[in-house]
């Protein structure tokens, strides 16, 4: 398991079942997490609930955050917005390790009506089991922060 504690999660209305379902799966783990999306199905904006994550953890606040939408793209795109946040969608094992030790990906983006409850889990276990590798990923991420450093 990852250093890291401290987990922020939100959605919009379209993901609240599987946000807390993915809740309750890593408070059992041991994870501090804070819940801090919509509790009921009305209609709501999913760049708020990306963005306020987002914040939460360039703040230091949360150390990792999980987000989730319809589909992980549109919550996703909102997160990345903040500055020094990466954010990836992951519908698979593979990608969400990858963008935690190649990428130093603070946030994972989930589609609710992508993946199955089942496969959220596993790629939720795979993203917080990763360690950011460094060496020359530590370069590559030193690389997106001057991008995002131009504007």
């Amino acid at each position: 398991m990852t250093t890291a504690k401290r987990i922020v999660l939100s959605s919009d209305h379209a993901a609240i079942d599987l946000r807390q379902a993915i809740a309750a799966h890593i408070s059992a783990k041991g994870f501090e997490v804070e819940d801090i999306g919509p509790t009921t199905t009305e209609s709501t904006h999913y760049p708020k609930h990306g963005e306020a994550a987002a914040r939460k953890i360039a703040a230091g606040e949360a150390d990792l955050g999980i987000i989730l939408c319809g589909t992980g793209q549109g919550i996703m795109m909102a997160a990345n917005k903040v500055p020094g946040i990466r954010c990836g969608v992951c519908m698979d094992t593979f990608s969400a390790r990858m963008i935690r030790e190649h990428n130093n990906a603070q946030m994972l983006s989930l589609g609710a009506r992508v993946v199955g409850d089942a496969l959220a889990l596993d790629i939720v276990d795979a993203f917080l089991s990763a360690e950011f590798e460094g060496g020359r990923h530590g370069t590559r991420v030193d690389m997106i922060t001057a991008i995002e450093a131009q504007g």
